[in-house]
């Protein structure tokens, strides 16, 4: 073990002052050593020991350190074998030369502790000491693509592409150099189809990150996206790397409910909590959602007290619970799995929960519509967020279908049959028959 290797066991103990002293010490050619060691300091998803893998997807939040991880990779590559050529593929020329290329995380800042590496604009290509290229591509001109062939390439933010299917297509067709041609894609995740069927392909590896993984961040910047984002739509896709599905022709969206996100509730008028149970045990959840009638006379989801698995008792319990948290003045439950069961099992878990048993006669979305209108005509709000349930939310198509995750949107229809109590029922709008 060299010198430098074993001073560098003892990094990880070391604090930002003792750091600063044992760089001071080093040889120039030992710092760039240290420099060159990136497993060694590189967070979690930033590295990747496993070469056994056609694609490499980091599919990570904003700040991860994707950029980072890219050039690393692609700098490393370059420095064991002198004959590699690169694709470096970005939604537009100027957005490759910008992060990709000269970006303070990009292969120029990155390349100086790896030997010599130069930039040609006018050729469009990065030149390493080890005689490496990488050429830029845009996905703009997904055609200049047809003809070169690469070793391996680097995309960024895929999701941006304009042209993804092309781009993509005629990428892997001219990755054909070398016996393992690999590709590192390093993006923000949407989800568009491309992302999808990358996902879906053999010998991927795919890497989830989020924004806080990154500790060099500074802190008054991670308050000011916590504040601005954390529970949204886009805090989940842009901060926690979350692929966020959208169903073609789903009754609410994703923007839908953000816009309908509140941080507190007006004072209460009422509560009620629905519940959907299971139709056995141990396969669906038993939706269980509380939610209130502010004094303003607007809806007010509170909490997603479902569970999943649990026996007969076990959901009568939870939703019990659930009422006495909350205060509720009814709970409202769907009786077409076998309405005595469920009132019998209810009333057993706590002997004056006051109990009201409706009967579905139309299907889920039919009844779920004039619901999402409430979100729509903004009588309808999320007191914080709630993922499953909203992911379930948003699975519900119009039209009939259910697109989201799990067998059935239990989730879903629970809120329905609250909100539907508070809001619809007293106007004669509810199509179920009381029990």
């Amino acid at each position: 073990m060299s010198g430098v290797d074993a001073e560098l066991a003892l990094l990880s103990r070391m604090d930002d002052a003792a750091l600063d002293r044992f760089l001071l010490r080093l040889h120039p050619s030992q710092r760039r050593e240290l420099a060159t060691r990136w497993g060694l300091y590189a967070h979690r998803g930033q590295s990747l020991a496993d070469t056994d893998w056609s694609v490499w997807l980091i599919q990570a939040g904003r700040g991860f350190g994707k950029t980072r991880a890219g050039a690393e990779w692609v700098c490393t590559r370059a420095v064991e074998d002198g004959a590699l050529r690169i694709a470096l593929v970005g939604a537009t020329r100027h957005d490759v030369e910008s992060v990709m290329v000269r970006g303070e995380a990009g292969l120029m800042a990155v390349g100086r502790h790896y030997g010599n590496v130069r930039w040609w604009p006018s050729r469009g290509v990065v030149e390493f000491g080890s005689g490496a290229e990488a050429q830029v591509f845009s996905a703009e001109t997904p055609d200049a693509l047809r003809g070169p062939s690469h070793h391996i390439a680097w995309c960024d933010e895929l999701t941006k592409w304009r042209k993804p299917e092309a781009t993509w297509d005629n990428l892997m067709l001219g990755l054909r150099l070398g016996e393992r041609p690999q590709t590192l894609v390093t993006t923000t995740p949407r989800a568009i189809p491309l992302l999808k069927r990358i996902r879906r392909m053999k010998k991927v590896v795919v890497t989830t990150g989020r924004t806080h993984d990154n500790a060099h961040l500074p802190a008054f910047f991670m308050e000011q996206i916590e504040a601005s984002y954390a529970g949204t739509r886009m805090g989940r896709q842009e901060m926690d790397g979350e692929l966020i599905d959208e169903a073609e022709g789903a009754l609410w969206s994703r923007e839908l409910l953000d816009r309908q996100r509140v941080a507190d509730a007006p004072p209460v008028a009422r509560v009620v909590v629905g519940v959907d149970p299971p139709a056995g045990i141990g396969r669906d959840a038993c939706g269980i959602v509380a939610a209130m009638l502010g004094t303003d006379g607007r809806a007010y989801v509170l909490e997603d007290a479902s569970v999943v698995g649990a026996s007969p008792e076990g959901w009568a319990r939870a939703v019990a619970a659930c009422a006495a948290r909350h205060g509720a003045d009814r709970v409202v439950a769907e009786s077409n799995q076998g309405g005595a069961m469920v009132e019998s099992v209810l009333r057993a878990a706590d002997t004056v929960l006051p109990v009201m048993l409706v009967h579905a006669s139309r299907g889920k979305v039919a009844r779920a519509e004039p619901v999402m209108a409430l979100y729509e005509l903004g009588k309808a709000f999320h007191v914080g967020m709630f993922p499953a349930l909203e992911d379930e939310l948003c699975g519900l198509v119009r039209g009939g279908g259910y697109a989201g995750p799990g067998r059935s949107p239990d989730r879903a229809d629970a809120l329905v049959w609250a909100l539907w109590e508070l809001m619809l029922a007293a106007k004669g709008m509810a199509s179920v028959r009381v029990l």
